[in-house]
Protein backbone atom coordinates (compact mmCIF):
# COMPACT_ATOMS: atom_id res chain seq x y z
CA UNK A 1 0.00 0.00 0.00
CA UNK A 2 2.80 2.42 0.83
CA UNK A 3 4.45 1.87 -2.56
CA UNK A 4 1.17 2.58 -4.36
CA UNK A 5 0.50 5.64 -2.20
CA UNK A 6 3.86 7.04 -3.31
CA UNK A 7 2.75 6.76 -6.95
CA UNK A 8 -0.60 8.37 -6.12
CA UNK A 9 1.20 11.24 -4.36
CA UNK A 10 3.43 11.86 -7.39
CA UNK A 11 0.41 11.58 -9.68
CA UNK A 12 -1.24 14.38 -7.68
CA UNK A 13 1.91 16.55 -7.86
CA UNK A 14 2.10 16.18 -11.65
CA UNK A 15 -1.57 17.11 -12.05
CA UNK A 16 -1.21 20.18 -9.83
CA UNK A 17 1.93 21.21 -11.75
CA UNK A 18 0.01 21.01 -15.04
CA UNK A 19 -2.98 22.85 -13.53
CA UNK A 20 -0.75 25.70 -12.34
CA UNK A 21 1.36 25.96 -15.48
CA UNK A 22 -1.21 25.39 -18.22
CA UNK A 23 -4.57 26.26 -16.63
CA UNK A 24 -4.52 29.99 -17.49
CA UNK A 25 -5.41 31.97 -20.61
CA UNK A 26 -1.79 32.21 -21.77
CA UNK A 27 -1.72 28.44 -22.31
CA UNK A 28 -4.99 28.16 -24.25
CA UNK A 29 -3.16 27.63 -27.53
CA UNK A 30 -1.16 24.76 -26.02
CA UNK A 31 -3.91 22.55 -24.58
CA UNK A 32 -5.37 21.57 -27.99
CA UNK A 33 -4.47 18.84 -28.80
CA UNK A 34 -1.97 18.82 -25.92
CA UNK A 35 1.26 17.57 -27.43
CA UNK A 36 2.91 20.95 -26.80
CA UNK A 37 2.22 20.46 -23.10
CA UNK A 38 3.58 16.91 -23.26
CA UNK A 39 6.80 18.11 -24.91
CA UNK A 40 7.25 20.96 -22.44
CA UNK A 41 6.68 18.62 -19.49
CA UNK A 42 9.24 16.20 -20.93
CA UNK A 43 11.81 18.99 -21.17
CA UNK A 44 11.04 20.38 -17.72
CA UNK A 45 12.88 17.60 -15.89
CA UNK A 46 9.97 17.24 -13.48
CA UNK A 47 9.67 13.48 -14.05
CA UNK A 48 13.35 12.92 -13.26
CA UNK A 49 13.02 15.06 -10.14
CA UNK A 50 10.14 12.91 -8.88
CA UNK A 51 11.69 9.65 -10.07
CA UNK A 52 8.30 8.74 -11.54
CA UNK A 53 7.90 6.01 -14.19
CA UNK A 54 6.78 7.35 -17.59
CA UNK A 55 3.80 4.95 -17.64
CA UNK A 56 2.26 7.11 -14.88
CA UNK A 57 3.79 10.50 -15.65
CA UNK A 58 2.24 11.02 -19.09
CA UNK A 59 -1.15 9.68 -18.06
CA UNK A 60 -1.18 12.22 -15.21
CA UNK A 61 -0.43 14.98 -17.73
CA UNK A 62 -3.29 14.08 -20.04
CA UNK A 63 -5.60 13.47 -17.09
CA UNK A 64 -4.91 17.04 -15.94
CA UNK A 65 -5.32 18.38 -19.48
CA UNK A 66 -8.74 16.75 -19.68
CA UNK A 67 -9.73 18.49 -16.45
CA UNK A 68 -8.49 21.84 -17.77
CA UNK A 69 -10.48 21.44 -20.98
CA UNK A 70 -13.61 20.60 -18.96
CA UNK A 71 -13.04 23.69 -16.82
CA UNK A 72 -12.83 25.88 -19.92
CA UNK A 73 -16.04 24.29 -21.22
CA UNK A 74 -17.77 25.13 -17.94
CA UNK A 75 -16.49 28.71 -18.16
CA UNK A 76 -17.76 29.13 -21.74
CA UNK A 77 -21.13 27.62 -20.83
CA UNK A 78 -21.50 30.05 -17.93
CA UNK A 79 -20.59 33.04 -20.13
CA UNK A 80 -23.01 31.88 -22.83
CA UNK A 81 -25.82 31.67 -20.29
CA UNK A 82 -25.08 35.17 -18.92
CA UNK A 83 -24.77 36.57 -22.43
CA UNK A 84 -28.19 35.22 -23.46
CA UNK A 85 -29.73 36.75 -20.33
CA UNK A 86 -28.15 40.17 -20.96
CA UNK A 87 -30.85 42.41 -22.38
CA UNK A 88 -28.30 45.06 -23.36
CA UNK A 89 -26.96 42.94 -26.21
CA UNK A 90 -28.41 42.96 -29.71
CA UNK A 91 -28.70 39.78 -31.77
CA UNK A 92 -25.56 40.84 -33.69
CA UNK A 93 -23.67 41.25 -30.40
CA UNK A 94 -24.73 37.78 -29.25
CA UNK A 95 -23.82 36.28 -32.61
CA UNK A 96 -20.33 37.80 -32.34
CA UNK A 97 -19.82 36.48 -28.81
CA UNK A 98 -21.10 33.02 -29.78
CA UNK A 99 -18.55 32.99 -32.61
CA UNK A 100 -15.72 33.74 -30.18
CA UNK A 101 -16.89 31.09 -27.72
CA UNK A 102 -17.15 28.49 -30.47
CA UNK A 103 -13.88 29.15 -32.36
CA UNK A 104 -10.93 28.35 -30.10
CA UNK A 105 -8.41 30.35 -32.15
CA UNK A 106 -10.51 33.51 -31.97
CA UNK A 107 -11.35 32.99 -28.28
CA UNK A 108 -7.69 32.58 -27.34
CA UNK A 109 -6.61 35.52 -29.49
CA UNK A 110 -9.15 37.88 -27.90
CA UNK A 111 -8.22 36.88 -24.34
CA UNK A 112 -4.51 37.33 -25.06
CA UNK A 113 -4.97 40.61 -27.02
CA UNK A 114 -3.52 39.18 -30.21
CA UNK A 115 -6.02 40.40 -32.77
CA UNK A 116 -8.30 43.27 -33.62
CA UNK A 117 -5.98 45.43 -35.63
CA UNK A 118 -6.03 44.75 -39.35
CA UNK A 119 -2.65 46.38 -39.95
CA UNK A 120 -0.99 44.04 -37.45
CA UNK A 121 1.40 41.57 -39.08
CA UNK A 122 2.33 39.59 -36.00
CA UNK A 123 2.80 35.83 -36.18
CA UNK A 124 0.02 35.33 -33.66
CA UNK A 125 -2.65 36.62 -36.06
CA UNK A 126 -5.61 34.37 -36.74
CA UNK A 127 -5.41 31.92 -39.65
CA UNK A 128 -6.72 33.39 -42.90
CA UNK A 129 -9.99 31.46 -42.98
CA UNK A 130 -10.80 32.27 -39.34
CA UNK A 131 -9.73 35.90 -39.73
CA UNK A 132 -12.12 36.29 -42.67
CA UNK A 133 -15.01 34.90 -40.60
CA UNK A 134 -14.03 37.09 -37.66
CA UNK A 135 -14.01 40.28 -39.72
CA UNK A 136 -17.41 39.39 -41.14
CA UNK A 137 -19.11 38.99 -37.73
CA UNK A 138 -17.19 41.92 -36.18
CA UNK A 139 -18.26 44.37 -38.87
CA UNK A 140 -21.73 45.02 -37.41
CA UNK A 141 -20.76 45.34 -33.73
CA UNK A 142 -18.55 47.25 -31.32
CA UNK A 143 -15.92 44.53 -31.15
CA UNK A 144 -13.72 46.31 -28.62
CA UNK A 145 -16.58 46.64 -26.11
CA UNK A 146 -17.62 43.00 -26.53
CA UNK A 147 -14.05 41.75 -26.24
CA UNK A 148 -13.63 43.61 -22.96
CA UNK A 149 -16.90 42.08 -21.74
CA UNK A 150 -15.64 38.61 -22.63
CA UNK A 151 -12.32 39.18 -20.85
CA UNK A 152 -14.10 40.44 -17.72
CA UNK A 153 -16.37 37.40 -17.60
CA UNK A 154 -13.47 34.99 -18.06
CA UNK A 155 -11.51 36.65 -15.25
CA UNK A 156 -14.61 36.44 -13.05
CA UNK A 157 -15.68 32.85 -13.70
CA UNK A 158 -12.61 30.88 -14.80
CA UNK A 159 -10.64 29.20 -12.04
CA UNK A 160 -7.35 27.37 -12.04
CA UNK A 161 -7.76 23.84 -10.77
CA UNK A 162 -6.05 22.19 -7.82
CA UNK A 163 -6.43 18.81 -6.18
CA UNK A 164 -5.52 17.50 -2.73
CA UNK A 165 -6.55 13.93 -3.47
CA UNK A 166 -3.78 11.36 -3.58
CA UNK A 167 -5.84 8.19 -3.34
CA UNK A 168 -5.62 6.88 -6.88
CA UNK A 169 -3.88 6.91 -10.25
CA UNK A 170 -4.25 5.59 -13.79
CA UNK A 171 -1.83 3.03 -15.15
CA UNK A 172 -1.17 2.07 -18.75
CA UNK A 173 -1.13 -1.51 -20.00
CA UNK A 174 2.68 -1.54 -19.81
CA UNK A 175 2.53 -0.80 -16.06
CA UNK A 176 1.08 -4.16 -15.03
CA UNK A 177 1.00 -7.86 -15.82
CA UNK A 178 -1.12 -10.74 -14.55
CA UNK A 179 0.18 -13.84 -12.84
CA UNK A 180 -0.16 -16.09 -9.78
CA UNK A 181 -3.88 -15.24 -9.47
CA UNK A 182 -3.08 -11.58 -9.05
CA UNK A 183 -1.56 -8.55 -10.71
CA UNK A 184 2.00 -7.16 -10.63
CA UNK A 185 2.09 -3.36 -10.64
CA UNK A 186 5.11 -1.21 -11.56
CA UNK A 187 6.46 0.97 -8.74
CA UNK A 188 9.06 3.75 -8.53
CA UNK A 189 11.94 1.36 -7.93
CA UNK A 190 13.49 0.31 -11.23
CA UNK A 191 12.62 -3.15 -12.51
CA UNK A 192 10.43 -3.91 -9.50
CA UNK A 193 6.72 -4.50 -9.11
CA UNK A 194 4.37 -5.11 -6.21
CA UNK A 195 2.01 -8.06 -6.22
CA UNK A 196 -1.69 -7.57 -5.49
CA UNK A 197 -3.96 -10.65 -5.19
CA UNK A 198 -7.22 -10.34 -7.12
CA UNK A 199 -10.73 -11.43 -6.13
CA UNK A 200 -11.69 -12.50 -9.67
CA UNK A 201 -10.09 -14.06 -12.72
CA UNK A 202 -10.80 -11.22 -15.17
CA UNK A 203 -7.97 -10.05 -17.43
CA UNK A 204 -7.87 -6.69 -19.18
CA UNK A 205 -5.71 -5.03 -21.80
CA UNK A 206 -6.46 -1.37 -21.24
CA UNK A 207 -5.79 1.55 -18.93
CA UNK A 208 -6.86 0.80 -15.37
CA UNK A 209 -7.67 3.29 -12.65
CA UNK A 210 -6.37 2.16 -9.25
CA UNK A 211 -8.38 3.45 -6.28
CA UNK A 212 -6.64 3.12 -2.89
CA UNK A 213 -8.30 2.66 0.48
CA UNK A 214 -5.34 2.62 2.89
CA UNK A 215 -7.54 2.78 6.00
CA UNK A 216 -9.34 -0.39 4.97
CA UNK A 217 -6.29 -2.09 3.50
CA UNK A 218 -7.90 -2.69 0.11
CA UNK A 219 -7.69 -1.60 -3.52
CA UNK A 220 -10.28 -1.18 -6.26
CA UNK A 221 -9.42 -1.39 -9.95
CA UNK A 222 -11.77 0.34 -12.36
CA UNK A 223 -11.70 -0.61 -16.02
CA UNK A 224 -13.56 0.75 -19.08
CA UNK A 225 -16.40 -1.34 -20.42
CA UNK A 226 -16.30 -2.00 -24.15
CA UNK A 227 -19.61 -2.63 -25.89
CA UNK A 228 -19.76 -4.39 -29.23
CA UNK A 229 -21.35 -2.44 -32.09
CA UNK A 230 -23.96 -4.43 -33.95
CA UNK A 231 -25.09 -3.96 -37.54
CA UNK A 232 -28.60 -4.99 -38.60
CA UNK A 233 -29.49 -5.53 -42.26
CA UNK A 234 -33.18 -5.25 -41.51
CA UNK A 235 -32.84 -1.79 -39.95
CA UNK A 236 -33.88 0.21 -43.03
CA UNK A 237 -36.53 2.73 -41.91
CA UNK A 238 -36.19 6.49 -41.58
CA UNK A 239 -38.12 7.53 -38.48
CA UNK A 240 -39.13 10.99 -37.29
CA UNK A 241 -39.57 11.16 -33.51
CA UNK A 242 -41.07 13.75 -31.17
CA UNK A 243 -39.90 13.76 -27.55
CA UNK A 244 -42.56 14.48 -24.94
CA UNK A 245 -42.85 14.84 -21.20
CA UNK A 246 -45.87 12.54 -20.80
CA UNK A 247 -45.26 10.17 -23.74
CA UNK A 248 -41.53 9.70 -24.18
CA UNK A 249 -41.40 9.15 -27.96
CA UNK A 250 -44.01 9.46 -30.69
CA UNK A 251 -43.10 8.47 -34.26
CA UNK A 252 -44.31 9.90 -37.57
CA UNK A 253 -46.52 6.80 -37.95
CA UNK A 254 -48.24 7.48 -34.63
CA UNK A 255 -46.52 4.75 -32.62
CA UNK A 256 -45.99 5.66 -28.95
CA UNK A 257 -43.24 4.52 -26.59
CA UNK A 258 -42.97 5.34 -22.91
CA UNK A 259 -46.62 6.30 -22.39
CA UNK A 260 -46.26 5.97 -18.60
CA UNK A 261 -43.27 8.34 -18.45
CA UNK A 262 -45.46 11.26 -17.37
CA UNK A 263 -46.94 9.27 -14.49
CA UNK A 264 -43.50 8.22 -13.24
CA UNK A 265 -42.09 11.74 -13.55
CA UNK A 266 -45.04 13.46 -11.87
CA UNK A 267 -44.91 10.97 -9.00
CA UNK A 268 -41.17 11.59 -8.63
CA UNK A 269 -41.50 15.39 -8.89
CA UNK A 270 -44.39 15.56 -6.39
CA UNK A 271 -42.53 13.42 -3.88
CA UNK A 272 -39.28 15.44 -4.11
CA UNK A 273 -41.19 18.74 -3.82
CA UNK A 274 -43.08 17.49 -0.76
CA UNK A 275 -39.91 16.15 0.87
CA UNK A 276 -37.94 19.32 0.17
CA UNK A 277 -40.67 21.48 1.70
CA UNK A 278 -40.89 19.24 4.78
CA UNK A 279 -37.12 19.27 5.22
CA UNK A 280 -36.91 23.06 4.93
CA UNK A 281 -39.68 23.53 7.52
CA UNK A 282 -37.96 21.20 10.01
CA UNK A 283 -34.33 21.84 9.14
CA UNK A 284 -33.22 22.42 12.76
CA UNK A 285 -34.84 19.23 14.03
CA UNK A 286 -34.02 16.95 11.11
CA UNK A 287 -30.94 14.79 11.87
CA UNK A 288 -30.15 13.99 8.22
CA UNK A 289 -31.39 12.83 4.83
CA UNK A 290 -30.17 9.27 4.62
CA UNK A 291 -33.63 7.76 4.07
CA UNK A 292 -34.56 10.55 1.66
CA UNK A 293 -31.46 9.98 -0.48
CA UNK A 294 -32.00 6.21 -0.47
CA UNK A 295 -35.61 6.48 -1.64
CA UNK A 296 -34.74 9.17 -4.18
CA UNK A 297 -32.11 6.87 -5.66
CA UNK A 298 -34.62 4.00 -5.87
CA UNK A 299 -37.19 6.20 -7.63
CA UNK A 300 -34.58 7.47 -10.11
CA UNK A 301 -33.44 3.92 -10.82
CA UNK A 302 -37.03 2.82 -11.45
CA UNK A 303 -37.59 5.77 -13.79
CA UNK A 304 -34.35 5.19 -15.67
CA UNK A 305 -35.06 1.47 -15.94
CA UNK A 306 -38.42 2.24 -17.55
CA UNK A 307 -36.81 4.70 -19.98
CA UNK A 308 -34.19 2.17 -21.08
CA UNK A 309 -36.80 -0.56 -21.45
CA UNK A 310 -38.95 1.62 -23.73
CA UNK A 311 -35.97 2.80 -25.79
CA UNK A 312 -34.99 -0.83 -26.40
CA UNK A 313 -38.55 -1.56 -27.49
CA UNK A 314 -38.52 1.48 -29.79
CA UNK A 315 -35.38 0.30 -31.61
CA UNK A 316 -36.52 -3.33 -31.78
CA UNK A 317 -39.97 -2.56 -33.20
CA UNK A 318 -39.20 0.41 -35.46
CA UNK A 319 -35.92 -1.01 -36.85
CA UNK A 320 -34.62 2.44 -37.88
CA UNK A 321 -31.61 3.17 -40.06
CA UNK A 322 -31.92 6.92 -39.42
CA UNK A 323 -33.73 8.71 -36.58
CA UNK A 324 -34.64 12.37 -37.05
CA UNK A 325 -34.82 14.14 -33.69
CA UNK A 326 -35.77 17.75 -33.05
CA UNK A 327 -33.19 19.87 -31.23
CA UNK A 328 -35.22 21.76 -28.63
CA UNK A 329 -34.11 24.62 -26.37
CA UNK A 330 -33.79 24.05 -22.65
CA UNK A 331 -37.08 24.25 -20.76
CA UNK A 332 -37.73 27.59 -19.05
CA UNK A 333 -38.98 27.37 -15.50
CA UNK A 334 -39.44 31.08 -14.72
CA UNK A 335 -42.94 32.25 -13.86
CA UNK A 336 -46.17 30.28 -14.04
CA UNK A 337 -47.32 27.48 -11.80
CA UNK A 338 -44.64 26.31 -9.34
CA UNK A 339 -45.89 22.73 -9.46
CA UNK A 340 -45.62 22.64 -13.26
CA UNK A 341 -42.20 24.31 -13.11
CA UNK A 342 -40.95 21.69 -10.66
CA UNK A 343 -42.22 18.88 -12.89
CA UNK A 344 -40.47 20.46 -15.88
CA UNK A 345 -37.24 20.68 -13.91
CA UNK A 346 -37.47 16.93 -13.20
CA UNK A 347 -38.08 16.05 -16.87
CA UNK A 348 -35.57 13.40 -17.90
CA UNK A 349 -35.13 14.73 -21.44
CA UNK A 350 -31.33 14.93 -21.12
CA UNK A 351 -31.11 11.37 -19.85
CA UNK A 352 -33.45 10.14 -22.62
CA UNK A 353 -31.31 11.73 -25.33
CA UNK A 354 -28.09 10.46 -23.77
CA UNK A 355 -29.35 6.88 -23.56
CA UNK A 356 -30.89 6.98 -27.03
CA UNK A 357 -27.60 8.14 -28.53
CA UNK A 358 -25.70 5.44 -26.67
CA UNK A 359 -28.09 2.72 -27.83
CA UNK A 360 -27.98 4.01 -31.41
CA UNK A 361 -24.20 3.92 -31.29
CA UNK A 362 -24.36 0.28 -30.20
CA UNK A 363 -26.85 -0.65 -32.94
CA UNK A 364 -25.27 1.37 -35.83
CA UNK A 365 -28.26 3.69 -36.08
CA UNK A 366 -27.75 7.27 -37.28
CA UNK A 367 -29.26 10.24 -35.43
CA UNK A 368 -29.84 13.53 -37.26
CA UNK A 369 -30.80 16.67 -35.33
CA UNK A 370 -33.21 19.01 -37.11
CA UNK A 371 -34.30 22.61 -36.63
CA UNK A 372 -37.10 22.94 -34.10
CA UNK A 373 -38.53 26.43 -34.69
CA UNK A 374 -42.37 26.31 -34.91
CA UNK A 375 -42.14 22.59 -35.63
CA UNK A 376 -45.10 21.70 -33.40
CA UNK A 377 -47.28 24.53 -34.77
CA UNK A 378 -46.74 23.72 -38.45
CA UNK A 379 -49.09 21.51 -40.45
CA UNK A 380 -47.27 18.42 -41.73
CA UNK A 381 -49.67 18.28 -44.67
CA UNK A 382 -49.64 21.81 -46.13
CA UNK A 383 -47.01 23.65 -44.06
CA UNK A 384 -49.34 26.35 -42.69
CA UNK A 385 -49.51 27.33 -39.02
CA UNK A 386 -52.31 25.53 -37.20
CA UNK A 387 -53.78 25.21 -33.71
CA UNK A 388 -53.45 22.64 -30.92
CA UNK A 389 -56.74 21.79 -29.21
CA UNK A 390 -56.78 19.28 -26.34
CA UNK A 391 -53.83 17.29 -27.64
CA UNK A 392 -54.96 17.40 -31.28
CA UNK A 393 -53.46 19.47 -34.08
CA UNK A 394 -55.96 21.20 -36.37
CA UNK A 395 -54.99 23.05 -39.55
CA UNK A 396 -57.50 25.80 -40.50
CA UNK A 397 -56.00 26.06 -44.00
CA UNK A 398 -56.43 22.48 -45.29
CA UNK A 399 -58.56 20.89 -42.55
CA UNK A 400 -55.90 18.35 -41.57
CA UNK A 401 -56.39 16.84 -38.09
CA UNK A 402 -53.92 14.62 -36.27
CA UNK A 403 -52.63 13.82 -32.80
CA UNK A 404 -50.34 16.67 -31.77
CA UNK A 405 -47.11 14.69 -31.27
CA UNK A 406 -47.64 12.62 -34.43
CA UNK A 407 -47.92 15.82 -36.46
CA UNK A 408 -44.71 17.09 -34.85
CA UNK A 409 -42.88 13.83 -35.61
CA UNK A 410 -43.92 14.07 -39.28
CA UNK A 411 -42.55 17.60 -39.43
CA UNK A 412 -39.32 16.38 -37.86
CA UNK A 413 -38.96 13.72 -40.54
CA UNK A 414 -39.79 16.15 -43.36
CA UNK A 415 -37.25 18.69 -42.18
CA UNK A 416 -34.60 16.02 -41.63
CA UNK A 417 -35.05 14.66 -45.14
CA UNK A 418 -35.18 18.18 -46.58
CA UNK A 419 -33.00 21.19 -45.74
CA UNK A 420 -33.79 21.43 -42.04
CA UNK A 421 -31.05 19.10 -40.77
CA UNK A 422 -28.40 20.66 -38.52
CA UNK A 423 -24.95 20.05 -40.03
CA UNK A 424 -25.98 16.90 -41.93
CA UNK A 425 -22.35 16.12 -42.81
CA UNK A 426 -21.28 16.42 -39.19
CA UNK A 427 -24.34 14.85 -37.61
CA UNK A 428 -23.82 11.98 -35.24
CA UNK A 429 -23.76 8.60 -36.91
CA UNK A 430 -22.04 5.26 -36.62
CA UNK A 431 -21.44 3.10 -39.66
Amino acid sequence: MQKLLEIAGDYKKVKNYVYARFGGIASLSKIYPGYTVQNEMTGSGFREKLGMPSVYFYLAIFDALGDIKCQWTRTKTKILKLMNQNQGFSEEDKHYLRFLLKVNNAFEAVLNRKILCSESKKEEELPKAVRKQYEKVAKAVDADRLNKYLCRQVRKHHMKLHTDRADGFTMAERAYRYGDRGIYITIKEKRKRVFVPLTDNNRYKSQIYVKLYPGEGRIEMKVPVYVAVHSHRDYQKEVGAAVGMHTMLTTDEGHCYGEDLGRYQIEYADWTREQTGSYNRNRNENPGRKKYNAKKRRMEERLHSYINQELNRFLKEEKPQIIYLVKLPRPHTNGGNKKINHSMAQWQRGYIRKRLRQKCREQSVEIVDVLGKDISNECSCCGEIGKKIKGEFVCPACGYREEEKTNTARNVKKRGQGDGALNPKGSYSVK
